[in-house]
């Protein structure tokens, strides 16, 4: 299932994983292991945040996801699937169909 991640990162929690490079950490690793098909960084409500569209096959691997950027930045994670432009029409086709 195609997922989006959205990450926010309170002020304090975030400036101190910059300076100790667990941001950084934290990031990479969410990267090489769920390998993304888009990461965006930005602001929303005065805190970093970022988002990162990605696969997931199994419910637990949302551990795995979340835990390190709870740990390494008290990340507030925000994560609901989403459908491309193709899912859409898929779904709208099997409901004319019914």
């Amino acid at each position: 299932m195609r997922m989006m991640l959205k990450i926010k990162i309170p002020p304090e929690a975030g400036n101190r994983a910059v300076k100790d490079g667990s941001m950084t950490r934290a990031f990479e690793n969410l990267k090489e292991k769920f390998k993304p098909e888009a990461t965006y960084f930005t602001m929303e409500d005065s805190l970093r945040c970022a988002y990162f569209y990605y696969e997931i096959e199994e419910n637990y691997h949302l551990l795995e996801l979340h835990e390190p950027l709870f740990n390494a930045m008290g990340a507030l994670i925000y994560d609901s699937p989403v459908l491309t432009w193709d899912d859409m029409a898929k779904g709208w086709k099997a409901l004319e169909e019914n």
